[in-house]
């Protein structure tokens, strides 16, 4: 398989290049620094022998790696994207590389005080003994999703370096502006031109997932009446006090940090207020489309109930879908997920099938007509500083890749 130091030098080259997207742009990619990631991963995918490689006006890049096998076989896909979160600056990013982990705290920045441990992350006790690629403490590390890319990219070449294994016509697919729920909405399905697909995106070595939240986004907006407080009484209406009365109106308990697993929850993200108007945005988040619904319902209920204490229209309300839940796509189709299952087993690793607390560009690619779960990259603690991935379990996932591929030629021609 590929080797450790190749592996580590690519992911590094992806890493130090700046691609954090921005979700006030309306510009695709969202940022123009971006190009610098795309631009190299098309060369580099010429580079290694891949053919049909293109780059569109939007960044979005494909390749081709041509059948070697005589008989039909399904075209497959592997998706992953090149942006990183705006949630942390991944400017100037200073990859560490601890070897042979001991278990212990790792200090990613003496001079601050920063230090990854175990005794908060208890996921670091699975890699003991292992290679890992850690922040210097003061940017995220771009695992997300630079892992998925570095085991795309390693696999394909993998194969063009390996002819005799077997495989049919594969597709890649690099995106922008993920991070951002962007992703996928300027993906050419018919382009791309696979029966389904991959997106290397999940974290923990095993991960295999193809369930994911439905998502709405919610607007609240609460309409005060500002006055000279000294003579206001009985004319000032102060929109921070009816919004609070909102935000106690929603259950408490079904918040991000009270949920888990598929339980969903209501999560107030931002507050702009003054005595005049306050605005609140939620992000809505179930996977069962009936309670999404009617969180959805409730969203507005409280908004109704509030208009009519004061009788008049003081709450507004805009509610935006923003993805759903793929599982409606793929469970027509589960022999795909089983392809990615016996791929690992094959790879001596235990699938953890469970339901993804987020989104993925493969709920939108599923619902656009390419079913598409989520397989494992590696990392972990995205998006801030205390992001790290193994490099083992990146080799596994090229591995995994290798496989699918030519699990689907044997089992399927």
């Amino acid at each position: 398989m590929i080797e450790k130091k190749h592996i580590i030098n690519r992911f590094k080259s992806y890493v130090t290049i700046d691609t954090e997207s921005d979700p006030n742009s309306d510009t695709t990619p969202s940022t123009e620094k971006q190009w610098d990631l795309a631009n190299k991963l098309a060369e580099e995918l010429k580079e290694i022998g891949m053919e049909d490689v293109t780059i569109d006006e939007n960044a979005y890049i494909m390749a081709t790696l041509p059948s070697n096998v005589s008989h039909d076989v399904p075209v497959i896909g592997f998706v992953s994207h090149f942006d990183t979160s705006p949630d942390f600056t991944g400017a100037n990013v200073k990859p560490q590389i601890v070897e042979n982990y001991d278990g212990k705290d790792i200090v990613l920045n003496a001079e601050k005080n920063i230090v990854l441990s175990p005794d908060y992350f208890e996921d670091l006790l699975l890699y003991k003994g292992q290679t890992l690629i850690t922040t210097d403490g003061t940017t995220l590390l771009g695992a997300d999703d630079k892992a998925g890319i570095t085991e795309i990219v390693s696999a394909m070449e993998y194969l063009i370096n390996n002819p005799q294994i077997k495989h049919g016509k594969i597709r890649v697919g690099f995106t922008p502006d993920e991070e951002i729920g962007r992703g996928a909405h300027k993906f050419d399905v018919e382009k791309f031109g696979a029966d389904w697909a991959y997106t290397m995106d999940g974290s923990q070595v095993g991960e295999l997932e193809y369930e994911n939240f439905n998502a709405a986004g919610a607007v609240v907006t609460v309409k005060g009446k500002i006055v000279h407080p000294g003579y206001a009484k009985g004319k000032m209406v102060n929109s921070m006090y009816i919004a609070t009365d909102y935000i106690n109106s929603l259950p408490r308990l079904e918040t991000p940090e009270h949920t888990e697993g598929r339980e969903g929850f209501f999560h107030l993200h931002t507050i702009k207020g003054t005595v005049d108007e306050t605005q609140l945005q939620y992000i809505i988040r179930d996977h069962d489309k009936e309670h999404f619904e009617a969180r959805k319902e409730m969203i507005q209920k409280l908004a109704n109930d509030l208009n009519e204490q004061f009788e008049m229209e003081v709450v507004t309300v805009e509610i935006k879908d923003q993805y759903f839940n793929m599982r409606e796509k793929i469970e027509p189709v589960m022999h795909i997920v089983e392809i990615a299952e016996k791929a690992m087993q094959q790879a001596n690793i235990k699938p953890l099938i469970k339901p993804i607390r987020g989104g993925t560009d493969g709920s939108q690619l599923s619902f656009m007509g390419l079913p598409c779960p989520n397989i494992f990259a590696g990392g972990h603690n995205f998006h801030g500083r205390y992001e790290y991935v193994p490099v083992e379990s990146m080799i596994k996932a090229v591995e995994v890749i290798v496989n699918i591929a030519q699990i689907t030629a044997e089992d399927l021609s």
